[in-house]
Protein backbone atom coordinates (compact mmCIF):
# COMPACT_ATOMS: atom_id res chain seq x y z
CA UNK A 1 0.00 0.00 0.00
CA UNK A 2 1.21 3.40 -1.05
CA UNK A 3 2.10 6.19 1.67
CA UNK A 4 0.44 9.61 0.59
CA UNK A 5 2.32 12.62 1.67
CA UNK A 6 0.32 15.27 -0.66
CA UNK A 7 -2.40 15.59 -2.95
CA UNK A 8 -2.98 18.22 -5.74
CA UNK A 9 -6.40 19.04 -5.25
CA UNK A 10 -6.25 22.70 -4.38
CA UNK A 11 -8.36 23.77 -1.35
CA UNK A 12 -10.00 27.59 -0.72
CA UNK A 13 -9.55 27.95 3.28
CA UNK A 14 -7.47 27.13 6.02
CA UNK A 15 -8.45 23.18 6.72
CA UNK A 16 -9.11 23.88 10.52
CA UNK A 17 -11.15 20.65 11.13
CA UNK A 18 -8.38 18.36 9.66
CA UNK A 19 -6.21 19.58 12.00
CA UNK A 20 -7.31 20.00 14.95
CA UNK A 21 -8.81 16.21 14.55
CA UNK A 22 -4.99 15.59 13.66
CA UNK A 23 -4.07 17.56 16.75
CA UNK A 24 -6.49 15.74 19.08
CA UNK A 25 -5.90 12.39 18.43
CA UNK A 26 -2.32 13.17 18.91
CA UNK A 27 -2.83 14.74 22.27
CA UNK A 28 -5.35 11.82 23.15
CA UNK A 29 -2.64 9.40 22.45
CA UNK A 30 -0.41 11.21 24.41
CA UNK A 31 -2.23 10.90 27.46
CA UNK A 32 -3.56 7.46 27.30
CA UNK A 33 -1.78 4.12 28.93
CA UNK A 34 -1.62 3.94 25.40
CA UNK A 35 1.56 6.02 24.63
CA UNK A 36 3.45 4.68 27.99
CA UNK A 37 7.02 3.49 27.73
CA UNK A 38 8.06 0.49 30.01
CA UNK A 39 11.99 0.20 30.74
CA UNK A 40 11.01 -3.19 33.75
CA UNK A 41 9.07 -6.18 33.51
CA UNK A 42 6.98 -4.79 36.26
CA UNK A 43 6.08 -1.74 34.32
CA UNK A 44 5.67 -3.57 31.45
CA UNK A 45 3.19 -5.19 33.01
CA UNK A 46 1.16 -2.75 34.64
CA UNK A 47 1.50 -0.98 31.01
CA UNK A 48 -0.57 -3.74 29.72
CA UNK A 49 -3.18 -3.93 32.31
CA UNK A 50 -3.60 -0.42 32.15
CA UNK A 51 -4.13 -0.46 28.42
CA UNK A 52 -6.15 -3.37 28.42
CA UNK A 53 -8.64 -1.97 30.90
CA UNK A 54 -8.70 1.00 28.84
CA UNK A 55 -9.58 -0.10 25.58
CA UNK A 56 -12.12 -1.95 27.40
CA UNK A 57 -13.31 0.99 29.35
CA UNK A 58 -13.38 3.37 25.91
CA UNK A 59 -13.41 0.88 23.32
CA UNK A 60 -16.68 0.37 20.92
CA UNK A 61 -17.13 -3.28 21.92
CA UNK A 62 -19.76 -4.93 19.22
CA UNK A 63 -21.74 -6.94 21.68
CA UNK A 64 -22.53 -3.88 23.93
CA UNK A 65 -23.13 -1.97 20.79
CA UNK A 66 -25.59 -4.10 19.73
CA UNK A 67 -27.07 -4.76 23.21
CA UNK A 68 -26.71 -1.07 24.75
CA UNK A 69 -25.43 -3.14 27.82
CA UNK A 70 -22.11 -3.01 29.47
CA UNK A 71 -20.41 -6.19 29.63
CA UNK A 72 -18.05 -7.39 32.46
CA UNK A 73 -14.34 -7.48 31.86
CA UNK A 74 -13.22 -11.35 30.70
CA UNK A 75 -12.33 -13.25 34.02
CA UNK A 76 -8.14 -13.20 33.12
CA UNK A 77 -7.72 -9.67 32.98
CA UNK A 78 -9.91 -9.28 36.00
CA UNK A 79 -7.64 -11.91 38.01
CA UNK A 80 -4.22 -10.47 36.03
CA UNK A 81 -4.50 -6.57 36.48
CA UNK A 82 -7.44 -6.37 39.14
CA UNK A 83 -8.93 -3.47 38.15
CA UNK A 84 -10.85 -0.73 39.36
CA UNK A 85 -14.99 -0.96 38.82
CA UNK A 86 -16.35 1.28 36.05
CA UNK A 87 -19.23 2.35 34.32
CA UNK A 88 -19.94 2.19 30.68
CA UNK A 89 -22.17 3.70 27.98
CA UNK A 90 -21.36 1.73 25.13
CA UNK A 91 -23.41 4.33 22.76
CA UNK A 92 -20.67 6.92 23.94
CA UNK A 93 -17.91 4.49 23.26
CA UNK A 94 -18.41 4.40 19.44
CA UNK A 95 -17.32 7.81 19.60
CA UNK A 96 -14.64 7.76 21.82
CA UNK A 97 -13.03 4.49 20.33
CA UNK A 98 -12.78 6.95 16.91
CA UNK A 99 -10.03 8.97 19.22
CA UNK A 100 -7.97 6.13 20.13
CA UNK A 101 -5.45 4.30 19.04
CA UNK A 102 -3.16 1.20 20.05
CA UNK A 103 0.69 2.43 19.25
CA UNK A 104 2.08 5.41 17.66
CA UNK A 105 2.31 3.01 14.34
CA UNK A 106 -1.45 2.80 14.48
CA UNK A 107 -1.61 6.35 15.21
CA UNK A 108 0.94 7.82 12.49
CA UNK A 109 -0.72 5.58 9.34
CA UNK A 110 -4.23 7.36 10.46
CA UNK A 111 -3.12 10.70 10.73
CA UNK A 112 -1.21 11.24 7.33
CA UNK A 113 -4.22 9.41 5.66
CA UNK A 114 -6.60 12.01 7.54
CA UNK A 115 -3.97 15.19 7.01
CA UNK A 116 -3.19 14.16 3.25
CA UNK A 117 -7.14 13.62 2.07
CA UNK A 118 -9.28 15.16 4.79
CA UNK A 119 -8.16 19.22 3.41
CA UNK A 120 -10.27 19.11 0.27
CA UNK A 121 -12.94 16.97 1.61
CA UNK A 122 -13.05 19.60 4.53
CA UNK A 123 -12.79 22.71 1.76
CA UNK A 124 -16.04 21.21 -0.43
CA UNK A 125 -18.11 20.39 2.38
CA UNK A 126 -17.58 23.34 4.95
CA UNK A 127 -15.94 22.67 8.13
CA UNK A 128 -19.74 21.98 9.97
CA UNK A 129 -20.84 19.81 7.52
CA UNK A 130 -17.35 18.07 7.23
CA UNK A 131 -17.00 17.51 11.25
CA UNK A 132 -20.48 16.02 11.25
CA UNK A 133 -19.78 13.38 8.54
CA UNK A 134 -15.92 12.71 10.01
CA UNK A 135 -18.46 11.33 13.07
CA UNK A 136 -21.13 9.63 11.22
CA UNK A 137 -18.48 7.80 9.08
CA UNK A 138 -17.09 6.33 12.49
CA UNK A 139 -20.09 5.26 13.84
CA UNK A 140 -21.38 3.92 10.27
CA UNK A 141 -17.86 1.66 10.39
CA UNK A 142 -18.07 0.80 14.51
CA UNK A 143 -21.82 -0.03 13.87
CA UNK A 144 -21.38 -1.81 10.99
CA UNK A 145 -18.13 -3.71 12.68
CA UNK A 146 -20.59 -4.86 15.02
CA UNK A 147 -23.52 -6.05 12.76
CA UNK A 148 -20.92 -8.22 11.08
CA UNK A 149 -19.85 -9.21 14.58
CA UNK A 150 -22.26 -9.07 16.82
CA UNK A 151 -20.93 -11.32 19.22
CA UNK A 152 -17.22 -10.40 19.88
CA UNK A 153 -16.32 -8.97 23.07
CA UNK A 154 -12.81 -7.64 21.62
CA UNK A 155 -12.89 -3.77 21.76
CA UNK A 156 -12.62 -1.86 18.51
CA UNK A 157 -10.54 1.32 18.61
CA UNK A 158 -9.10 3.90 16.24
CA UNK A 159 -9.50 6.19 13.76
CA UNK A 160 -9.59 4.16 10.54
CA UNK A 161 -13.18 4.09 10.27
CA UNK A 162 -14.39 7.61 10.01
CA UNK A 163 -11.28 7.91 8.18
CA UNK A 164 -11.65 5.53 5.60
CA UNK A 165 -15.16 7.40 4.98
CA UNK A 166 -12.80 10.74 4.27
CA UNK A 167 -10.88 8.61 1.44
CA UNK A 168 -14.51 7.15 0.00
CA UNK A 169 -15.93 10.92 0.04
CA UNK A 170 -12.17 11.89 -1.53
CA UNK A 171 -12.31 9.42 -4.10
CA UNK A 172 -16.02 10.34 -5.23
CA UNK A 173 -15.86 14.36 -5.15
CA UNK A 174 -12.04 14.58 -6.29
CA UNK A 175 -11.74 11.76 -9.35
CA UNK A 176 -9.07 13.59 -11.07
CA UNK A 177 -6.93 14.58 -8.12
CA UNK A 178 -2.96 13.42 -8.22
CA UNK A 179 -1.27 12.60 -5.14
CA UNK A 180 2.62 12.15 -4.11
CA UNK A 181 3.60 9.05 -2.65
CA UNK A 182 6.23 8.11 -0.29
CA UNK A 183 6.36 4.47 -0.97
CA UNK A 184 7.13 4.20 -3.92
CA UNK A 185 8.33 7.43 -4.60
CA UNK A 186 5.72 8.60 -7.47
CA UNK A 187 3.14 10.30 -8.21
CA UNK A 188 -0.46 8.38 -9.02
CA UNK A 189 -4.00 9.33 -9.36
CA UNK A 190 -5.56 9.34 -6.06
CA UNK A 191 -8.44 7.08 -7.36
CA UNK A 192 -5.52 4.70 -8.09
CA UNK A 193 -4.29 5.04 -4.46
CA UNK A 194 -7.74 5.26 -3.28
CA UNK A 195 -9.22 2.05 -5.09
CA UNK A 196 -6.60 0.15 -4.09
CA UNK A 197 -6.97 1.07 -0.23
CA UNK A 198 -10.46 -0.40 -0.78
CA UNK A 199 -9.50 -3.24 -2.59
CA UNK A 200 -7.08 -4.41 -0.27
CA UNK A 201 -9.39 -3.86 2.86
CA UNK A 202 -11.72 -6.89 1.02
CA UNK A 203 -8.48 -9.10 0.20
CA UNK A 204 -7.64 -8.98 4.06
CA UNK A 205 -11.23 -9.82 4.78
CA UNK A 206 -10.73 -13.16 7.45
CA UNK A 207 -6.99 -12.25 8.19
CA UNK A 208 -6.32 -12.70 11.39
CA UNK A 209 -4.31 -9.86 12.48
CA UNK A 210 -6.21 -7.78 14.68
CA UNK A 211 -7.30 -4.64 12.03
CA UNK A 212 -10.89 -3.97 11.55
CA UNK A 213 -11.27 -4.40 7.87
CA UNK A 214 -15.25 -4.59 7.69
CA UNK A 215 -15.11 -1.05 9.87
CA UNK A 216 -12.79 0.29 7.16
CA UNK A 217 -15.16 -1.17 3.80
CA UNK A 218 -18.69 -0.01 5.74
CA UNK A 219 -16.51 3.66 6.14
CA UNK A 220 -15.32 3.52 2.87
CA UNK A 221 -18.98 2.80 1.05
CA UNK A 222 -20.66 5.47 3.46
CA UNK A 223 -18.68 8.19 2.51
CA UNK A 224 -18.20 7.36 -1.17
CA UNK A 225 -22.29 7.49 -1.02
CA UNK A 226 -21.85 11.10 0.61
CA UNK A 227 -19.69 12.16 -1.85
CA UNK A 228 -21.86 10.94 -4.50
CA UNK A 229 -24.66 13.26 -2.89
CA UNK A 230 -22.46 16.26 -2.73
CA UNK A 231 -21.28 16.02 -6.53
CA UNK A 232 -25.11 16.11 -7.04
CA UNK A 233 -26.49 18.66 -4.68
CA UNK A 234 -24.90 21.59 -6.75
CA UNK A 235 -26.44 20.57 -9.62
CA UNK A 236 -29.95 19.83 -8.31
CA UNK A 237 -29.98 23.18 -6.39
CA UNK A 238 -28.89 24.95 -9.99
CA UNK A 239 -32.05 22.94 -11.38
CA UNK A 240 -34.26 24.07 -8.64
CA UNK A 241 -32.61 27.82 -9.42
CA UNK A 242 -33.48 27.45 -13.10
CA UNK A 243 -36.89 25.98 -12.77
CA UNK A 244 -38.01 28.65 -10.57
CA UNK A 245 -37.24 31.16 -13.55
CA UNK A 246 -39.62 29.79 -15.87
Amino acid sequence: MALPLYDSQPTRRTPVVTYLLVAINVVVFLLTPMAGFAQTSTQARERQCAQVTFTHQHGAIPRELMTNRQEPLPDEIVEQCRPRPFEKRPWLSAFSSMFLHSDWTHLLGNMIFLFVFGQAAEDRLGRVRFTLSYLLWGLVAAYGFALTYPDTTVPLIGASGAIAGVLGAHLIMFPRSRTIALVPPIRLPAWLLLGQFFLLQWQMLGADDGVAYVAHIYGFVAGAAFGLWARRAPALRRAAVLGSRR
